[in-house]
């Protein structure tokens, strides 16, 4: 094969500072986690050296306020960087931005005294999160989630089960979504809960797919006692704080997607451009040509839709229809393309000497996680049509 480098993408960045912060996640992502990616995956191995690493950098808390230990980056940067990881590896890409979401709670909705208190650790201190709102029986119906949080005096004690939870059993810090009122929306609280706290524990990761070094499991809460002073935000306003989150966390998701099939052309395209039938490389062939070029093509237009989105984010703008078009857009291209790039690979694609097969088992994750694309298109239609049954 090939050695042939990738082209760079082609970035319309803000500043400087974010070319030269782009120019380290390239190097950080060429040099520590790119060349061990394949073997870890294979070995189900999740490089924690690698976020504390990214920890040490300053590229665990890119959105948030400086102050309190974030890189004070506009959205349009972070997702950039997002996008940078995932391309080395979906698992370091997708894990800062799962961190990035279970921060999210309290770096928005927190008191004062709590983000003192706990975000700098967060953000800049080596500790890695984790965001808890899915249950095993409620998933997309997150609002009928069963996990309870009773108080007794100024404690709350938790109790129930989380499912599908990215870091689960290995993560610093849990903002787990619990009901302490009425069924539905209205009676779910936010809860900043400590990793070693004492009833807190992770079930057997889950045997996926794809993205075998990024641990997924249950976490069972059995009686764990959770200060006041950890409650974020209002009784039960847990669950807007939940939405609100995922609305930013599914740009993160586009991003990591655009990253994943931007790999997988690199991919495609260093083996075309080497492999040669008919006394030619493949990639002279207008069919296979073809097929690079509309890979490209979407590519580039989920990146643009990302960045659209994270623009208006970054403005005060409302965004949700943009972020639910841009996880929707992105995912479902990186699963094409993916498939694509082993089409273009042949026999070499469908075995694990090449990272194709990987790419296409990890993309698929990608359109379930933060909210599936089918629920991304429910979203995106009361936007543009109203509300059902009106």
């Amino acid at each position: 094969m090939s050695d042939r480098a990738p082209q760079p993408v082609e970035r319309q960045l803000p500043t400087e500072e974010a070319r030269d912060l782009l120019a380290l996640v390239r190097e950080i992502a060429q040099r520590e986690i790119a060349p061990k990616a394949a073997e870890e995956e294979d070995a189900g191995r999740f490089p924690r050296e690698v976020f504390t690493l990214l920890s040490e950098s300053g590229l665990l808390g890119l959105p948030y306020p400086a102050e309190h230990g974030g890189g004070d980056q506009p959205y349009e940067v972070y997702l950039q960087v997002l996008e940078e990881l995932a391309t080395a590896r979906l698992t370091v890409g997708l894990g800062v931005s799962v961190h990035t979401l279970a921060s999210y709670a309290l770096a928005t909705y927190g008191s004062k005294q709590q983000q003192v208190e706990h975000l700098p650790a967060m953000l800049g201190g080596g500790l890695l999160g984790a965001y808890c709102l899915s249950e095993p029986s409620s998933g997309s119906d997150a609002a009928s989630l069963r996990t309870k949080a009773v108080r007794e005096g100024d404690t709350w004690v938790l109790d129930g089960t989380k499912a599908w939870i990215t870091h689960g059993g290995i993560a610093d810090f849990y903002t787990v979504m619990a009901r302490t009122g009425e069924d539905g929306p209205r009676g779910i609280t936010a809860f900043l809960v400590p990793g070693d706290a004492p009833g807190l524990s992770g079930a057997a990761p889950e045997r996926k797919m794809g993205l075998k070094g990024s641990p997924t499991a249950q976490v069972h809460l059995d009686g764990v006692r959770v200060p006041d002073g950890r409650r974020i935000g209002e009784e039960g306003q847990g669950f807007s704080i939940a939405l609100s989150a995922l609305d930013s966390g599914r740009l993160g998701i586009a991003a990591c997607a655009v990253g994943l099939a931007q790999a997988a052309l690199d991919e495609a395209v260093r083996y075309a451009t080497e492999r040669r039938q008919f006394g030619r490389p493949v990639a002279d062939f207008q069919g296979l040509r073809f097929m690079l070029a509309d890979m490209a093509t979407q590519i580039e237009a989920g990146r643009a839709l990302y960045l659209a989105a994270a623009r208006l984010r970054d403005a005060g703008r409302p965004f949700a229809k943009q972020a639910a078009m841009a996880k929707l857009h992105c995912t479902d291209t990186a699963m094409k393309v993916t498939t694509d790039a082993v089409q273009i690979l042949g026999g070499y694609g469908y075995t694990a000497d090449f990272p194709a097969e990987r790419y296409m088992r990890e993309a698929k994750v990608l359109q379930i996680v933060e909210g599936t694309n089918q629920i991304q298109r429910m979203v995106i239609a009361r936007h543009v049509a109203g509300p059902e049954g009106r």
